[in-house]
């Protein structure tokens, strides 16, 4: 993949990638801002911000019209690392997504009425994702259960629905100008769009936007953790449920791809080990899975599961143990292995296919590192050996770096 990169006098990282078999442009827009950069006592404002550019901005207050009269899409989301902006535009309307996302860039309509509304909106999210939908605190008990010092200790919605109901007019405009500037941002383009007019509509738009100060980020990190840590808690929920969780290393780490690698063999596909053993022939599980967060600093590598009819959830836990015990005292056979890696080179395959993932991913590439590793991910699975994950296995899935969570039907 052909890769442009430009850095604007203010600081706004530019990335292009053209594809002429469409005929759509891509914008995305990460921000260097999650949830890791909130106030422990002012949680949520990240999540709050994906909601509140979309309620107008300096010169535009209304951004979705303009957008769907011509002819575009868009969207974002919220992680605990980043906040992402994307918006899809046939090529012959293609400067009013730069106009569009520019302007909010430049500084949001700010009024106690636009808080408002978007706040109701959030704290709404929150008591739908994590008060009122079963096992929907699970996320927050899990973190703050495995971090005690790093900002990962609570998710993105927030930690507590105070943080947003208490949120001032203030507070919200210094978070957004201490954070969504032109030097704290990516800007990826891709679809049906020259490198010549990209860098031509992105210095119009986006060039005459200041520098700000963004807030140094000194984010102290989590201590190892030396003993297993469990809680047991009772919800009125349709069933037993067990969650796990182990400390990883973080995205930039070599065993980043051990780690992903070894989530896919425990749980991808029926095939995969949890689901062939203990779902399939020992009917010990009705559901279960793992994952690991893909956090930028140092992450987890979890597992969820609902035990069949019967099934406590001790012998549950115990099997799990049994399972990733396993994978730490034998090698996984070569077909297995490259069976996992197969799969991961065709959806990076796939993913370049679609002009809107490719924005996607080179921005996040660009922010975590440069744009150009995005070429390289594949051999970087392949690199990964059996001997590798043997022992990241036997390093990880040890009882004092365990987080263990029994959430019983009460």
């Amino acid at each position: 993949m052909k890769i442009n990169k430009l850095t604007l006098s203010n600081g706004l990282r530019l990335v292009h990638s053209q594809d002429i078999t469409t005929q759509m442009v891509a914008l995305n827009i990460v921000y260097d801002v999650g949830a890791r950069d909130e106030h422990p006592d002012h949680t949520g404002f990240a999540h709050l911000f994906e909601h509140l550019m979309f309620g107008g901005s300096v010169h535009i207050p209304d951004y979705d019209t303009p957008l769907q009269e011509a002819g575009g899409e868009n969207n974002a989301w919220t992680n605990n690392d980043i906040t992402n902006y994307y918006l899809t535009v046939p090529k012959s309307n293609v400067e009013i997504g730069f106009w569009l996302e520019s302007d909010r860039m430049l500084g949001l309509a700010f009024s106690k009425q636009s808080l408002e509304v978007q706040r109701g909106v959030v704290m709404e999210e929150f008591k739908q994702r994590s008060l009122n939908q079963p096992y929907g605190d699970a996320g927050h008990l899990i973190r703050a259960l495995a971090y005690k010092v790093h900002p990962y200790r609570w998710p993105t919605i927030g930690k507590k629905l105070s943080h947003i109901s208490d949120a001032t007019l203030d507070e919200v405009e210094d978070f957004f100008f201490h954070f969504y500037a032109p030097n704290n941002a990516v800007l990826a383009v891709t679809g049906n769009i020259s490198w010549e007019e990209t860098v031509a509509l992105t210095e119009k738009w986006f060039g005459p936007i200041p520098r700000r100060q963004v807030r140094v980020r000194n984010l102290q990190s989590e201590p190892v953790q030396k003993e297993e840590r469990r809680q047991e808690v009772e919800r009125s929920v349709p069933l037993d449920a067990l969650f796990m969780a182990y400390h990883m290393c973080d995205r930039q780490h070599p065993d980043y791809y051990a780690f992903d690698i070894l989530s896919d063999i425990l749980s991808n596909g029926r095939s995969s080990r949890l689901s062939r053993h203990l779902v399939q022939e020992q009917n010990l599980f009705s559901t279960i899975d793992a994952y690991i967060s893909g956090s930028i600093d140092a992450g987890l590598l979890q597992i969820s599961g609902k035990p069949a009819p019967g099934v406590s959830l001790e012998q549950a836990e115990t099997a799990v143990k049994q399972e990733l015990e396993a994978l730490g005292e034998s090698l996984i056979e070569e077909q297995e292995l490259e069976k996992v890696k197969n799969k991961f080179e065709s959806t990076q395959v796939f993913s370049t296919i679609n002009y809107l993932n490719v924005a996607t991913n080179l921005a996040w590439f660009e922010l975590i590192g440069k744009a150009e590793d995005i070429n390289h991910e594949v051999e970087r699975y392949r690199e990964v050996t059996a001997e590798q994950l043997m022992q990241v296995a036997r390093k990880t899935f040890r009882k004092e770096n365990s987080v263990v969570l029994h959430y019983r039907k009460a």
